[in-house]
């Protein structure tokens, strides 16, 4: 956020003024290249903006290469205890790199990624986690938060020592406590922008709520640059719910904002099968013009407390009531009633904009 120092990682700004980015991360077979390009296609369409991939090993570069070449997004290669793979990811035209120092060996072998990255104009993240800490940082009779940020300092001096400024960094945990912590307290103490995300968060439910918790705090502060909510899930569960994330908090607007009631007795109609309608219908679509749009299941919770949204539909037992600004404009039968919202939409936009 604004601030911090500004990169580039592709074309995608990073930090400065630039707004928060949502990264994820591949998952298919590093050697199977249409896979993993159909889901970086996947990614950017559910609103992804850099994805990396992991280059477990030599035999994985020809493949790395023609996804690098053929990706729709920008692909930071990520490197783990081989530092001739992060020179080889470069080389294949990668646009960042992701390591961990700790785990990479010698102080030499970091040095000759930061020369090579400094060549090609290429950035580094430099990810410091709880499981990976190296040797010297291990001691368990200091906490764990002063570990990690005692590590990530010393490797960024390191680079810094050496001329190398074109960082992004990370410091993450499994502990919300401990990520909210880590990431307030390397805040204050270095300039360069920061990757949010609570590493090994979970299956999609829980992974979620301690995501949300974890990032949303640090998001709320002002504190990070691009983020990652890594789950055990399909990568489109992340960027989805980062999505959500930065949109719950006023980072990202969306044109066509859906508001809905969690359903009580009174809801007489399958209010989540209206809404699922309404997305099928809409996919895709872009308004001009931000809209929120409000699907009720009874009348009590629309138009009446779903007054704020700009068009609505609310349900009675035989009727979907169309409201716009809070006032009821028609009133159709449940079948019509999306097509009817669908409809107003439409005739409110622009002829280019039209569906």
């Amino acid at each position: 956020m604004a601030g911090k120092k500004e990169i580039f990682i592709g074309t995608v700004g990073v930090g400065g003024e630039n707004p928060v980015v949502i990264q994820s991360m591949t998952n298919t077979p590093a050697r199977d290249v249409p896979g993993t390009l159909n889901q970086i296609r996947r990614l950017q369409q559910a609103g992804c903006e850099l994805v990396r991939c992991a280059l477990p090993e030599a035999g994985d570069l020809t493949a790395f290469k023609a996804i690098v070449a053929a990706s729709a997004l920008p692909v930071i290669a990520d490197i783990h205890f081989d530092h001739r793979l992060a020179l080889a990811a470069m080389e294949a035209g990668a646009a960042g790199i992701r390591i961990n120092p700790g785990n990479i060996g010698s102080k030499r072998k970091v040095k000759e990624i930061l020369d090579l990255a400094a060549e090609r104009g290429v950035a580094l993240r430099i990810g410091v986690n709880s499981g990976s800490l190296e040797k010297s940082c291990r001691h368990a009779d200091k906490p764990l938060v002063e570990r990690l940020t005692t590590s990530l300092v010393d490797h960024v001096r390191f680079c810094e020592d050496h001329g190398f400024f074109n960082l992004k960094l990370s410091i993450k945990t499994t502990s919300v406590r401990d990520t909210i912590s880590a990431y307030q307290t390397i805040d204050k103490l270095l300039p360069y922008p920061l990757h949010l995300g609570l590493t090994e968060a979970g299956p999609f439910l829980p992974g979620t709520i301690k995501s949300t918790l974890a990032l949303g705090n640090l998001l709320l502060q002002g504190i990070g640059d691009t983020i990652r909510v890594s789950l055990t899930a399909d990568p489109v569960q992340e960027v989805l719910v980062a999505g959500e994330i930065l949109k719950a908090l006023g980072l990202r607007r969306e044109n066509l904002e859906i508001i809905s009631c969690p359903t009580c007795a009174r809801s007489s109609v399958d209010l989540l099968g209206k809404i699922e309608e309404f997305q099928a219908k809409t996919a895709g679509f872009k308004p001009t013009r931000p809209l929120r749009v409000a699907i009720m299941g009874c009348e009590v919770n629309g138009p009446g407390e779903a007054g704020h949204a700009d068009l609505g539909l609310a349900f009675s037992v035989s009727l979907g009531y169309l409201f716009k600004e809070g006032k009821i404009i028609g009133k159709y039968t449940p079948e019509k009633a999306v097509d009817e919202l669908i409809a107003l939409i439409k005739s409110m936009e622009k002829p280019d904009a039209l569906l």
